[in-house]
């Protein structure tokens, strides 16, 4: 009887990956669980906080001791406003003046808190000044014009009266490698805020520029980020002569 020759059945191929390649895939894994917690990490304004706790409580103590009256003018944002000394006496031509800036914020931080810090006071008018952080922390001028457009909206629900001026991203000589992202941001907000009535872009960039388009360094202080009172001073002059 003639014997039929053993079948051999080809065996797969068992990929073996090297050390170096395993820790690089480990680390692809981590950055990708890292990226989208940080992404669902943003917790909503009741649960804001901790950061800017200190300066929450400080808004309530002195609402608690003279709450400010209805009808005056309320300027919101980071650090620019948080650190204007002296800002209710440079704009006393209107009988209310409210700060409420907290360093380190956000456009989508001015969102999440415009009940409490915007809408609670029932202004006429809303000054407000964010969206450095935002392109710093990675935001886009799309998104950044997006966050501008919905604290309107939001403000316009409860206020439909008030008044709403946005002060255009300042040129920090220490972000200057940002400056073709915050030009085209604030051109997005201009454009968008030149169609919604009563509001206004107020242009306090092109005062800090010098002739070849750069930061003017003699608005700023050491860190070159934040104002010195130089600026200040160019700020309320460009404020003032703008606001109705």
């Amino acid at each position: 009887m003639r014997r039929e020759p053993a079948r051999i059945t080809p065996v797969k191929p068992v990929r073996i990956l090297s050390p170096l390649g395993s820790l690089l895939n480990l680390r692809a894994l981590l950055i990708a669980i890292l990226a989208l917690a940080g992404y669902a990490s943003r917790a909503p304004a009741a649960e804001q906080p901790a950061r800017w706790q200190s300066e929450f409580a400080a808004f309530t103590r002195a609402d608690e001791l003279h709450h400010p009256e209805q009808g005056g003018v309320v300027f919101v944002g980071s650090s620019s406003i948080r650190l204007w000394d002296g800002l209710e006496s440079a704009f006393d031509r209107f009988p209310t003046v409210v700060k409420r800036g907290f360093g380190g914020s956000t456009m989508t931080d001015c969102v999440d808190n415009v009940e409490r810090l915007v809408i609670e006071y029932k202004p006429r008018m809303v000054v407000v000044y964010a969206g450095e952080n935002d392109l710093a922390e990675g935001a886009s001028p799309v998104e950044v014009a997006a966050r501008v457009r919905e604290f309107t909206d939001r403000i316009r629900r409860a206020l439909p009266a008030a008044h709403i001026a946005y002060v255009s991203i300042k040129p920090s000589p220490l972000r200057q490698v940002a400056l073709p992202a915050i030009r085209d941001t604030n051109e997005r907000i201009r454009q968008y805020l030149a169609s919604v009535p009563n509001t206004q872009y107020i242009d306090v960039h092109t005062q800090m520029l010098d002739a070849s388009g750069q930061p003017r360094t003699e608005f700023f202080g050491a860190d070159r980020l934040h104002m010195n009172p130089a600026g200040y001073a160019l700020w309320r002059r460009e404020i003032n002569a703008r606001l109705p």
